[in-house]
């Protein structure tokens, strides 16, 4: 008897700590089938939403917007299992929170740049400023949009090279990427040149790449000639731009210059560089000085 008394007794010590593991133990497989659950649910609410778009650019913000908030969703259900299972293990719950909250106000004294770059990534997510896929200019970086979260940006620029912008130093979003654009030519001709000649060939020039296949697709509506621009040391500037889709302003651009230079040549067009004239003043009788060139060559 004295033996199976001793035994319910172990049996009993460790019954308190086995249930204890055993609701620890489910306690963690509920939170991670209830991330799994909610990431699968936010994924297929969006699916179902994007489902309904017709627009690239709205597609691309559902698609970030469902990112961010499983990611929202994952820490919420993880401090809430957390919380659970330290109340299993007999700790105070409250004291940590009121400790908690004590840390977390001197943490955002000592952290405003990183809360500013949540609620920064929150607005940017919710006003739809920027999505995956954009090309765009924040704080003096420019590039193609690879990844975009709560608290920063990540961009590719020509060159290849990677920036990562926080969201709370950008103040002004230039998103390059909406809906269309223009590609702005600018062409300088030397001032002997007959304007009207040189924005009759610039005319011609669109018209041709208005027809290439290529090309037609990317324009979106005719050559607009904006006239004279302005007055340069050296050339006479003449604008004109095409209306193009979004991203192509600057492949347009460049065959747009490239076929130009043909048709200048061709028609005799002078494309002008700077040039230097060099007055050596007179002396006192009004005489020029007198300068000896020689002449070299094969």
């Amino acid at each position: 008897m004295s033996d199976l008394s001793q035994l319910y007794d172990v049996l009993g010590a460790w019954r308190g700590p086995a249930a204890a593991a055993g609701r620890i133990a489910l306690i963690l497989a509920g939170t991670w089938i209830a991330q799994g659950v909610a990431s699968r649910l936010i994924r297929t609410f969006r699916e179902h939403i994007t489902a309904r778009m017709t627009g690239v650019e709205e597609v691309r913000r559902a698609e970030t917007l469902g990112r961010a908030f499983r990611y929202v969703a994952s820490v919420v259900i993880g401090m809430l299992g957390g919380v659970l299972v330290l109340s299993e293990l007999g700790v105070s719950v409250a004291p940590i929170l009121g400790a908690a909250g004590v840390v977390g106000l001197a943490i955002g004294f000592g952290a405003q740049s990183l809360v500013k770059d949540y609620f920064t990534g929150i607005f940017l997510l919710v006003e739809n400023q920027i999505t995956r896929g954009d090309v765009v200019q924040v704080a003096d970086k420019s590039g193609l949009v690879e990844d975009l979260t709560l608290r920063y940006v990540q961009l590719r620029d020509y060159d290849g090279n990677v920036h990562f912008v926080p969201n709370g130093l950008i103040s002004t979003v230039t998103n390059m990427s909406r809906e269309y654009a223009y590609a702005v030519v600018d062409v300088g001709i030397a001032y002997r040149e007959d304007i009207d000649v040189a924005l009759d060939v610039m005319r011609k020039v669109a018209e041709e790449l208005a027809t290439d296949a290529s090309f037609a697709d990317r324009l979106l509506a005719p050559f607009e000639v904006a006239g004279v621009e302005r007055w340069d040391e050296s050339a006479l500037v003449l604008r004109g731009r095409f209306k193009v889709r979004p991203l192509e302003r600057w492949n347009v651009r460049r065959e747009y210059l490239r076929r130009l230079k043909y048709l200048f040549d061709a028609a005799g067009i002078e494309i002008p560089y700077p040039h230097l004239t060099l007055y050596a003043g007179v002396d006192k009788e009004g005489r020029s000085p007198s300068f000896n060139v020689k002449k070299t060559g094969t």
